[in-house]
């Protein structure tokens, strides 16, 4: 007598095929090399320079560890600039927190020269800018 349940094997199958399908899907999707120019992108494997693109835009929890910094205090004016005689080197020490909803922009910090990450979309109408990316120092 067979127990095996049949709806879980048909779960465990759909599981299968659905894997299989977005690791395709996602295999397909071509990832390019550009460098940030004066007036736009230009990627590696394509001949002109794209203008319009777009750049990925990341939300975030910033997760800080315990730290300290060492400073001095000072009275402040109405424009935040510091009055009075500074007090001595202090020792301020945070604690580890969690700060919600920090806003990555990377489109604001992208300079000319940098080399980025790039996935076209739409048919390769549009280009993504997801990253800068670096020499690993090698």
């Amino acid at each position: 007598m067979d127990t095996r349940d049949p709806y879980k094997d048909l779960v465990a199958s759909l599981k299968d095929e659905m894997k299989k399908s977005a690791g395709q899907a996602l295999s397909g999707v071509p990832a390019e090399l550009g460098t940030i120019t004066e007036t736009g992108l230009k990627l590696d494997n394509f001949k002109d320079e794209v203008q319009d693109y777009l750049v990925a835009d990341f939300l975030t929890t910033l997760h800080l560890p315990a730290f300290f910094i060492v400073g001095t205090t000072a009275l402040a004016d109405e424009e935040d600039e510091p009055i009075g005689t500074p007090s001595q080197r202090t020792r301020f020490d945070f604690e580890p927190t969690l700060i919600e909803e920090v806003r990555v922009n990377l489109a604001d910090g992208l300079m000319p020269g940098e080399r980025v990450l790039v996935i076209p979309t739409n048919g390769g109408d549009d280009f993504v800018v997801m990253c800068r990316v670096v020499n690993g120092g090698g």
